[in-house]
Order: structure tokens, then sequence, then C-alpha cells
């Protein structure tokens, strides 16, 4: 539709986690580093941040640079009772018939994985939307995936990834014998101002840009609309694209994407859900962070036992 216009040989802005267009920052290289970590140590990992800000895009790119190495499973709708977690386990790791008790799963699952370690392979657990997870039952069940031991290493690899209410809900004493497993934790933060310029760049790049399509303003503005947050920030570039377009301008300019914001229903949604006042204060570049006062509250990383 408007990458004719643009010169660009795809859209930049897909909603989809194609890992070619994943932007690499700071954060996000450091994310990426540290989940490959856990995984090739086989750990239990734990990745959290705001809704829309590329956790399942970084867990895609998190399978490609591991490899074959690993039998993956990924669970995208963990809102599943103990016994359907462990069949729907077990169907992802490769057992084509799953058993019916959850003692008998659990048996199965440890047998696929001795299965695995024998061919010189291992295996990884993704577990998207954890947030979602209904309770202490299926969380437990979780836990005695990370118990298939040897002697010198672990036989599965576990990601957790979801929303900040993750991280609350597991501070809680019910599931500290999960969180004591937790050998890698990290939270995703929203886009700088600077960052959102060279997101842009880089999926436009991607995309087959040649030349720069923002201009300052408009780039300020898109970062203030979205708030940092790459998949709204996605949303208002591919709008500011066409409002682009239809004005006939050469570059996107801050009254075309002031135009868009002004009628965008998908911000004023996100605005309504009234964010944090922590990442208020993140992705507002005006105001001054306040020093923090230590932490009283355990880590989630501790030891095994």
């Amino acid at each position: 539709m408007y990458e004719e216009y643009w010169s660009l040989r795809e859209k930049p802005f897909r909603k989809t986690p194609d890992p070619r267009f994943l932007f690499l920052n700071e954060t996000y290289e450091e994310a990426v580093e540290r989940l490959v970590f856990a995984v090739e140590e086989m750990e239990l990992a734990l990745l959290t941040g705001e809704v829309g800000s590329g956790k399942t895009l970084l867990t895609r790119a998190l399978v490609d640079r591991v490899g074959d190495r690993y039998e993956v499973g990924m669970i995208l709708n963990p809102r599943l009772p103990p016994r359907q977690f462990l069949r729907t386990t077990a169907l992802e790791l490769g057992i084509a018939e799953p058993r019916f008790h959850s003692n008998d799963l659990l048996e199965q699952i440890h047998e696929r994985l001795l299965a695995l370690d024998q061919s010189g392979r291992a295996a990884l657990l993704v577990i998207d939307e954890a947030h979602l997870v209904p309770g202490k039952a299926t969380f437990e069940e979780v836990r005695l995936l990370t118990n298939f031991q040897l002697d010198d290493r672990n036989l599965i690899a576990i990601v957790l990834v979801g929303q900040p209410e993750l991280r609350e809900k597991l501070k809680h004493r019910t599931y500290r014998a999960l969180t004591q497993r937790v050998g890698v934790s990290f939270q995703l933060r929203p886009l700088s101002v600077e960052d959102t310029r060279a997101y842009l760049a880089h999926r436009l790049s991607v995309a087959g840009a040649e030349r720069s399509i923002f201009t300052d303003s408009a780039v300020r503005l898109l970062h203030g609309a979205s708030l940092g947050v790459p998949r709204l920030l996605n949303h208002l570039a591919t709008q500011a694209l066409i409002e682009g377009m239809a004005r006939g301008v050469a570059q996107v300019d801050g009254e075309a994407v002031a135009a868009v914001v002004d009628d965008d229903f998908a911000t004023e949604a996100s605005r309504s859900a009234a964010p944090s006042p922590a990442s208020r204060r993140r992705a507002s570049p005006a105001k001054k962070p306040r020093p923090r006062k230590p932490s009283t509250e355990p880590a989630l990383a501790g030891a095994r036992r």
C-alpha cells in the first residue's frame, strides 16, 4: 500500500515477531545474552516486560540463537490446570502420545529428557504469557520439571516470559520453592528517545529504506505517544507512514505524527491503562529520575535449596 511510495521492499512495522527486525539496543542485547546463558547452563530464567515490549520477539531470537542443539517447546497459552500443562509440555517436547495421569506424564517427560541427553541434545521449554498461569498447582509442575537432573547437569532449561505482574506474583512466599531456582532474571525497559530513533531507522533499513524518513520532531512525538513501547511504536509509525503518503510529503514530519496521535484509538487505550509511576518516569526524558531506596525484598534468583 504505502511501501512503493516510501521505496520500501516490505512493511517495516509488522506486528509479527520476525527476528530480522529485532533491534538490539543495550537493554535488548543484554536480555538475549542473559537468556542464552541461562539456556546453555540449563537454568530456569525469568523475562518480564510491559505489554508490547517485545518479549515474544526476544524468545524467537533466543530459539534461533541456540539452534538445533535443543528440542524446543513453546507454550503460548499457559492458562492450564496442572495435568493439561504437563500434557502440553509433553507434546511440545516431541512425545507423540502423552499419558493421562500426572505422575505418568512426569515419568514420560523424564524418559524423553534422558533420551535427548543421550543423543547429545537438550530440552528448552519457553512458557510465554506466564502471568496467566492459573496458580500454585501449575507452577508446582514447573518446579518439578526443574528436578530432572543428572549428577552434573540439568536436563531441561525453562524460560518464564510474562508481564510485570508475574514478577510480583512470584515474590509471594507461596512460590519461594520455585523462585529459589531462578538462575537468570531480567526486566525489559521502555525505549529512550535515542533508542526510538535507532529502532525506527533499523526497521526501515531492514525493509529496504535508503534514506531518512522520519524527521527529528516526528521521532520525538512518536516516542512520547508510544511511551517507548515497541508495539505501540510500530502501530503509530505505520499510521504515520500512511498519513505522510496521503499528504504527499518527502519525510514524515511532526504535523503528520500529531494528526495520527490525535486520532488514534490504540494510543488512547494505552494511556487509559495507566502505566506504573516508575514506567512513566522512565518514559519521560524531561523529568529527572528520583534516587531509589534500597530494596528490602528478597531477590528472585537464589540458591537452589
